[in-house]
């Protein structure tokens, strides 16, 4: 099994590189099993083509605007996906949509997708985090841990510190 753990954001603008951020946390407080890849997807689109092609599972992890309260912790997979892609959630839907509408094309496409990703409170200029998808980035990691763990991978916590 080839699994991808790809984080999208930019993260110029504070929650949107909720993503690559939360890709950077992973590999520091995870021990990932062999069969998972993480990929920082930063802004990228049809550059991950190749990276994406005939993988088994993507777990994609980004923030998602979806009208709910800052830092709500959201999971779209399943039929929920062809809506993700249709309406405005996240500013990397079109180049990724694009990329996954090429896999499809070229029967490489992933059996599992999911995405995963906290509601942002802030999309202004700035590097850091707004303070409530902060507080909610153990949440987020725990969820990439639990899909991991729905396609059979174990990914144990390497120490108690900080996320």
């Amino acid at each position: 099994m080839r699994v991808v753990v790809l984080g999208v954001g930019n993260i110029l603008l504070s929650d949107e590189g909720l993503g690559v951020r939360a890709v950077e946390r992973l590999r520091r407080a995870y021990c990932l099993p062999p069969e998972v890849e993480v990929i920082d997807g930063g802004t990228s689109g049809m550059e991950l083509l190749e990276d994406l092609e005939g993988i088994d599972a993507l777990i994609m992890v980004d923030a998602i605007r979806a009208g709910a309260p800052a830092a709500t912790p959201i999971r779209l997979a399943g039929e929920a996906l062809p809506v993700f892609f249709r309406t405005k959630l996240s500013p990397h839907q079109v180049g990724l949509s694009d990329v996954l509408a090429s896999l499809e094309l070229l029967g490489r496409s992933p059996r599992h997708i999911s995405i995963l990703g906290l509601q942002p409170q802030s999309l202004a200029l700035g590097m850091e985090l707004s303070r409530e998808v902060e507080d909610g980035m153990p949440a987020l990691l725990g969820m990439v841990v639990s899909e991991l763990a729905l396609l059979g991978l174990v990914a144990p916590a390497i120490s108690s510190g900080e996320v």
